[in-house]
């Protein structure tokens, strides 16, 4: 695919996964991604919320990561992006009273450049009047706009929910990402590779909210299959996250994140079944780091010679696993010849 940039449109109370997956996703694909806000430049701050359902009759939300953006709104213009992306949260009740923000969304639909939004980030679309006659799915609330709007109206029958129509790519929720990323990046002519390779993440309790999130989503919207497991747990259950940030203390502060819901049972795994293992960081690594089974399985990735991905506190589990003393042993034959 020839290089691509496109605008990733956010505001204050955005859904957390909803602006930093596809973020860094897109990034990591080598797609150039500017995040802007209305009123800010960048290096400018959107507070983000966690969003998801725990039992209640609507969704909680508590505070989510401090997003960075790195373009200011008031530079940008449509001429100069391939495609939009719009997260959801609470955000776009704001935004979609913003006129040179539906002026944008506008001019992108004009000149049939991709557009992705995902969850009440239709409320934009409605608001810019971009979704007349046009087929569109999003968070269940949001149906009544949609259909005042003109929309046509695709009910979404899990949150996994994606819809295209022409250049636009409506998704229920941040669940429907990998398939929300993989058909954005086929509408900038990219292609989507992966299917043949088979990836187990190692979790546990607090682990960092984005660590497992983004690279989880991200490796299934190229067509991974992604197993997440815990010890002492099974396929359905869920490991609660935490959310690391630095905001001016002398180390970084905690906060709850999303529940991650594991694919696979622990028990059952067998390193020679997957390519390659990712370790996230945040607190479970202390404890997983502990766990006998845990380091017999990592030893199997590492003496098969497969790709081990570790971010932040994850190393704390290589350590125990004694895989990087091997690597540091190698390094050491390669300096003294």
């Amino acid at each position: 695919m020839a290089a691509k940039k496109v605008l990733l449109l956010c505001g204050d109370y955005m859904e957390d996964y909803e602006v930093m997956v596809p973020f860094q996703a897109l990034q990591a694909y080598g797609v150039s991604v500017d995040a802007v806000c209305p009123g800010k430049k960048a290096g400018d701050v959107c507070r983000t919320a966690v969003h998801q359902g725990i039992g209640h009759q609507t969704y909680s939300e508590t505070r989510g990561h401090n997003f960075a953006l790195n373009a200011s709104f008031d530079e940008i213009t449509a001429n100069g992006y391939d495609g939009l992306v719009i997260p959801g949260g609470r955000a776009p009740e704001y935004l979609a009273m913003d006129e040179k923000v539906l002026d944008i969304v506008r001019k992108f639909s004009d000149a049939k450049k991709p557009i992705a939004s995902v969850c009440h980030g239709q409320l934009i679309l409605a608001a810019a009047g971009v979704v007349q006659k046009r087929t569109c799915t999003a968070y269940p609330a949001v149906k009544p706009v949609l259909v005042a709007a003109g929309a046509k109206w695709d009910e979404p029958d899990t949150m996994a929910k994606c819809t295209v129509d022409g250049n636009l790519i409506t998704a229920a929720t941040y669940d429907s990402h990998p398939e929300f990323i993989s058909l954005f990046v086929k509408a900038l002519g990219g292609s989507v590779a992966g299917s043949d390779k088979k990836i187990l993440f190692l979790c546990g309790d607090y682990m960092e909210d984005y660590e497992v999130m983004v690279p989880f989503q991200s490796l299934q919207a190229l067509g991974c299959h992604v197993d997440a497991v815990c010890p002492d747990k099974g396929a359905g259950e869920k490991c609660p996250t935490a959310i690391h940030d630095f905001e001016g203390d002398q180390t970084y502060s905690e906060k709850p994140g999303h529940d991650f819901t594991l694919t696979a049972s622990f028990e059952s795994v067998d390193a020679s079944s997957y390519d390659a293992l990712v370790i996230p960081g945040g607190r479970a690594p202390e404890y997983l780091a502990l766990n006998d089974k845990v380091i017999s399985l990592v030893k199997g990735f590492s003496d098969k010679g497969k790709p081990i991905a570790s971010i932040c506190h994850g190393q704390q589990i290589l350590s125990a696993a004694g895989v990087l003393k091997v690597h540091l042993d190698l390094y050491a034959i390669m300096v003294l010849y």
